[in-house]
């Protein structure tokens, strides 16, 4: 390390005073779940590695008081960097190669199109589960509204849910009301309100209850009609942050809307602590759970959503699971008829298949992997892994395969360029390409939505 922060730094290489070097040394990677991880980090002699895993989002580097932010890697950019490299260049042991030579413009992943795919689709919104991590605990950490990947991830989750919600109905509950009732009296006299709104005005003839009504105008309505306010006045004043998705969420509140028309937007933070959540309305259970953190965000203060600076919370967005997700949605879309012949993540022994298709005149084990390396090479790890999924013996009984035959396995990566945009298996089964080395293993690129 070198104590001159004055020197200019190489690409790549970020230069560390000496008293701050200690804080470093107790830095350790972070793991997202068993198969990713947030960042990686590793010391070698007098040199620290941080390496970006499939994630995306915003980290502290441990208590070193810098932090990490990670954007999408798929782009242009690297796409090309990557069409650069040789076959032997792609093998496991082989890391990324930096270029100053590639031109053009960059062009971004759309995530947050990827996500309303997956959430537009009834199967793949089922299982999305443990997509984002938020650390509530931590510090928050300032930058530019326009670098917020969380706010624009959560209010795209929250608006899909919400359209599903007023799509089969918005749940009718009881609810108490207080209300100043003339020559009657319904449910419990409220003494206390009773004596100041009455006695002491003199007016014998009404009396202050509290009684309890069935209806939609309930404690959990209210609270997703406050968020759709605040979701709203978001897209508003940050359109850009959507992108080509702009039209599409804006369609979406215009659609919920008019259901939260006779509902009001007062929520008291109580009753939504302790609602109880009905397993026949389990939309609401998420809704209200996303909501809250979209209001956490803001701290409950809408004038917030119009801040060009903010603190956002440490987050993690799992890329990996996405792209998982987002295949298997565009199959069951381009499948209508033979969609139950598509299985997602089908289990046995402890292993969880990303997408099983069981069709009788085309069976297969997919793997759907969030790397650029397939596109002139592969990683022998992932293929030991799929053709260990071919052999297991309930696969086999899932797709009815007797004798020696062996179950085609294919490996499903990006490829901004030259992937298919036909999801159909007919079109599936025509483009993939078989990987020399090994023997009924395929490969497939397909196109993902980019800014």
């Amino acid at each position: 390390m070198n104590d001159e922060e004055q020197q200019p730094e190489q690409e790549g290489i970020v230069k560390i005073h000496r008293s701050k070097f200690e804080l470093f040394e107790s830095v350790v990677s972070k793991p997202f779940n068993d198969s990713s991880h947030c960042f990686i980090f590793n010391r070698k002699d007098l040199d620290f590695e941080l390496k970006a895993d499939y994630c995306i989002g915003l980290d502290w580097i441990g208590k070193t008081g810098r932090y990490l932010y990670v954007e999408p890697k798929i782009n242009s950019k690297y796409a090309k960097l990557f069409d650069k490299k040789s076959e032997h260049d792609s093998d496991d042991n082989t890391k990324q190669k930096r270029s100053k030579e590639v031109d053009g413009s960059i062009f971004e992943l759309d995530y947050l199109s990827m996500l309303l795919q997956v959430a537009s689709v009834d199967e793949s919104n089922r299982e999305i589960i443990n997509l984002v991590k938020i650390d509530w605990l931590a510090q928050p950490i300032k930058i530019e509204q326009k670098d917020d990947r969380l706010t624009p991830f959560l209010i795209v989750r929250f608006l899909q849910i919400l359209k599903n919600i007023v799509r089969k109905g918005l749940k009718k509950n009881y609810y108490k009301v207080q209300e100043n009732l003339n020559n009657r009296v319904k449910g419990k006299i409220l003494v206390g309100q009773h004596i100041k709104q009455n006695v002491f005005k003199n007016r014998f003839t009404t009396t202050y209850c509290e009684y309890q009504q069935f209806g939609y105008d309930h404690p959990e309505n209210r609270f997703l009609k406050k968020v759709l306010q605040f979701a709203t006045a978001y897209l508003e004043n940050n359109k850009s942050l959507f992108g080509t998705i702009y039209s599409d969420i804006q369609h979406t509140i215009n659609y919920c809307r008019p259901a939260f028309e006779l509902i009001s937007n007062v929520v008291n933070e109580y009753e939504l602590k302790h609602i109880k959540h009905n397993p026949f309305y389990k939309a609401y259970e998420e809704a209200l759970q996303t909501g809250q953190h979209i209001l956490k965000r803001f701290a409950y203060n809408i004038t917030q959503t119009s801040s060009k600076e903010i603190a956002t919370p440490p987050f993690w967005i799992d890329m990996p699971r996405l792209f998982e997700l987002y295949v298997y949605s565009k199959m069951i879309e381009a499948n209508p008829a033979g969609k139950k012949e598509i299985h997602f993540q089908f289990k046995t022994y402890g292993n969880a298949l990303d997408i099983l298709v069981s069709k009788p005149d085309f069976q297969v084990v997919i793997d759907a992997k969030y790397k650029l390396h397939y596109q002139h090479g592969q990683v022998h790890d992932d293929i030991r892994q799929v053709a260990g999924y071919a052999r297991l013996k309930k696969v086999r009984e899932k797709l009815k395969v007797t004798g020696d035959i062996n179950i085609s396995c294919l490996i499903i990566y990006p490829d901004m360029e030259n992937g298919i945009e036909d999801f159909s298996l007919e079109n599936i089964r025509d483009n993939m390409k078989e990987i020399p080395a090994y023997y009924k293993v395929y490969k497939l690129g397909v196109k993902l939505p980019y800014i």
